[in-house]
């Protein structure tokens, strides 16, 4: 018969390592969003993205010639807060 001790403490934190340097490598991939990255984000289409949140005067956006671009950082940050907004609603 075989025995295995787990150290469940250290198991704890590699995890929390290996997620953590996902999540960087994650955040630095990108550093703007076009529109056809926020829609992919959001799961919205175009139409549904400008009637809900496009226009709010938090949402910071730049037109560049004729297409927008969008902070990675900060559109993720402003989504994040809009969504726990609606569902005071």
């Amino acid at each position: 018969m075989i025995s295995i001790q787990v150290d469940e403490a250290e198991v704890r934190k590699m995890c929390i390592q290996k997620i953590d340097e996902l999540l960087k490598d994650f955040d630095t991939e990108l550093v703007f969003w076009d529109s056809k990255e926020l829609r992919k984000r959001t799961c919205m289409s175009w139409n549904t993205i400008q009637d809900t949140f496009f226009f709010d005067p938090r949402f910071i956006k730049r037109k560049v010639g004729g297409k927008w671009y969008f902070s990675a950082r900060a559109t993720r940050s402003f989504l994040e807060e809009w969504l726990s907004e609606q569902s005071r609603y």
